[in-house]
């Protein structure tokens, strides 16, 4: 496969931060369903899977034919997408207790975690500075949850899951960068999640009015079109450069929880979410950004 060249780093920071909005917005309208309308869990997340993978077959199918397919690390794909499942359910699952700000927040921890597994599992030199990172992480976690606050309660643990969860399908994604097509991974991505959050369906289905479903093909549009253009950002641009541009979700998702559910975060929430930011700042290899550059 043909390496990305990097040349229009603006546009990919431009295409980073549309694709964090995606993925707001996606969150945003999976809160709506499962307090609003109380939609049942398993089939939401079915939902999303399903039409990513509609949206992939409809948009590479036609242009890759059975290159969408071919991969040499199948197994790697397959634990891959069934991290990424199990991610979204308990983010989702902390959305029924928790504010959607604080738990993006804490979920965001996720990036500084994926600095201390780099060692371990991708034989990556760990310095200071990025155990430095990860401890900003949970200090901003612990900041935001504030033992004896609102949000301190046993469903904080959800986007904590979460968040290694989906730090581990990170690491799998590094590795397969540069084997693998990123078309490929993408589809695995969704297909492997349509199949596996199948399964449940028959003992949770519940009909859906024609409001809920609209949601659930946007839930699936907006996930589906958020991870294709967080591609073609990387196509533009370094990951590295474009790393400090994916906390403008934490943005995004304050603004639509506050339009949608009259939710806005205390002064000790966004003081949490600073320092997470400023862990997840610090874990970046800004002089990866710096060469590039």
């Amino acid at each position: 496969m043909t390496h990305p060249t990097h040349a229009h780093p603006l546009r990919g920071i431009l295409l980073i931060m549309l694709a964090v909005f995606m993925f707001s917005s996606m969150d945003t309208l999976a809160k709506h369903m499962l307090k609003r309308e109380a939609y049942p869990l398993p089939p939401l997340i079915f939902a999303r899977y399903a039409v990513h993978l509609a949206f992939m077959l409809a948009l590479l199918a036609p242009r890759m034919g059975l290159n969408l397919v071919r991969t040499q690390r199948l197994g790697l794909q397959v634990l891959r997408g069934l991290l990424l499942v199990a991610s979204t359910a308990f983010f989702y699952l902390s959305l029924t207790y928790l504010p959607l700000a604080e738990a993006a927040a804490i979920s965001f921890v996720g990036p500084v975690l994926v600095a201390a597994l780099s060692g371990p599992l991708l034989r990556e030199r760990i310095g200071r500075r990025q155990w430095l990172a990860v401890g900003l992480g949970f200090l901003g976690v612990l900041i935001i949850v504030r033992p004896g606050g609102g949000v301190f309660t046993v469903h904080v643990v959800f986007p904590l899951i979460c968040a290694l969860l989906f730090s581990l399908y990170q690491v799998l994604t590094r590795k397969l960068a540069g084997r693998e097509n990123a078309m490929t991974t993408l589809f695995f991505t969704a297909l492997v999640g349509a199949l596996i959050t199948a399964l449940p369906l028959p003992f949770t289905w519940q009909t859906p009015t024609v409001l809920q479903l609209t949601f659930m093909i946007g839930i699936g549009m907006f996930g589906g079109f958020g991870h294709f253009l967080l591609i073609r950002a990387v196509e533009q641009a370094s990951p590295a450069a474009l790393a400090p541009f994916v906390y403008t979700q934490l943005v995004w998702s304050t603004l639509l929880a506050f339009l949608a559910f009259g939710e806005f975060p205390d002064s000790g929430s966004l003081l949490g979410m600073a320092v997470i930011v400023a862990g997840g700042l610090l874990a970046v290899n800004w002089e990866q950004i710096r060469r590039a550059k």
